[in-house]
């Protein structure tokens, strides 16, 4: 069954798979996306140009995970401003990474 994986990719040494070229990201691989971005601190442009998002989505998405506490802004000075991952973002990075190489060819559910 193919399920629009074409490749994988290691980043802070998990193994990630990449979607297809041509297929549209879900909403879990966006957040997943903008958590790995957001690990160590980042811009909104940062995460959006290294996520590969719109500004409408960059402002929806950030949004929704800043008011369900998986990213904090954080005030540089006046006008600077960062995302910081928190430690909950961190957990459901870590569990969106485990269902995403649950659910890839070739893995036998236990039984």
């Amino acid at each position: 069954m193919e399920n629009g994986f074409s490749g994988r990719h290691l980043l802070n040494g998990a193994d990630i798979q990449k979607p297809a070229v041509g297929r549209r990201r879900s909403s879990i691989e966006i957040i997943a996306d903008m958590l790995r971005v957001g690990e160590n601190g980042a811009g909104k442009t940062e995460i959006m140009y290294t996520a590969n998002m719109s500004y409408s989505q960059i402002q929806k998405y950030l949004e929704y995970l800043v008011n369900q506490g998986f990213i904090i802004k954080v005030n540089i000075d006046h006008t600077l401003v960062a995302y910081q991952v928190t430690q909950t973002g961190l957990k459901l990075l870590k569990a969106i990474d485990t269902l995403m190489v649950m659910l890839e060819p070739g893995q036998n559910p236990e039984k």
